[in-house]
């Protein structure tokens, strides 16, 4: 269901990478634009789209794919899958250069809440990745997408965590950073904070060996 279309990533050194870019137009269609909200007395069909389209998510998340569109960060894609989905994104993440990421490109998925921007989205990687802040699962932790709130441990200032402010590609740049400069103070890979601490060597070199497996090489 999802309008894909095929991308070729050039990367120096390496073979062009076909990825999968997101093709839905930044600007709202009629549809979308003209539609009115279901009668909430009216039993609920599948195809919501139209009456989601006018909550303040859809909204936001709209001018933000234009934005993104308009504008990418280098390194960076992001879209929504379909129109039918607008709170279910796929992103490519280029690998940081000089780091033992670099030359990877990583796809990953974002699931935004109902209530976005209130609340912030998940992330997840699709594939393996060997991070102090990367649950094996894919799953990312980093303080921009941790919700307002108390902090137990005091590791994070309540700037850095999110807010109605923040964006997609604050989020994706963050995570960018995140990869060339993880943060071992509350890992969620508890053997790579401690690999990436005391085996720095091995530890780049795990990185490395799972860059290539992604790649196919």
């Amino acid at each position: 269901t999802g309008d894909i279309n095929p991308t070729t990533i050039l990367i120096p050194g390496l073979p062009s990478i076909i990825a999968y870019k997101p093709r839905i137009s930044p600007h709202p269609s009629s549809a979308l634009r003209d539609s009115k909200p279901l009668d909430p007395s009216q039993p609920e069909t599948r195809n919501t789209a139209p009456a989601m389209a006018q909550s303040t998510a859809h909204r936001r998340l709209l001018q933000e794919y234009r934005a993104l569109t308009n504008n990418p960060p280098e390194g960076i894609t992001a879209g929504p899958v379909s129109e039918d989905d607008l709170l279910h994104w796929e992103a490519l993440i280029q690998g940081p250069e000089g780091t033992p990421f670099e030359g990877g490109v990583f796809p990953a998925e974002l699931k935004f809440p109902k209530d976005y921007p209130l609340a912030p989205p998940t992330m997840k990687f699709l594939v393996d990745m060997w991070h102090p802040n990367i649950y094996p699962s894919g799953l990312v932790c980093i303080s921009i997408l941790h919700p307002p709130g108390d902090d137990p441990n005091h590791y994070e200032h309540a700037s850095e965590r999110w807010s109605p402010i923040q964006s997609v590609e604050k989020i994706l740049i963050s995570v960018m950073s995140m990869l060339a400069e993880p943060n071992d103070e509350s890992p969620a890979n508890v053997e790579a904070a401690k690999m990436w601490r005391e085996r720095r060597t091995e530890y780049e070199q795990k990185v490395r060996d799972g860059v290539r497996r992604s790649l196919g090489l």
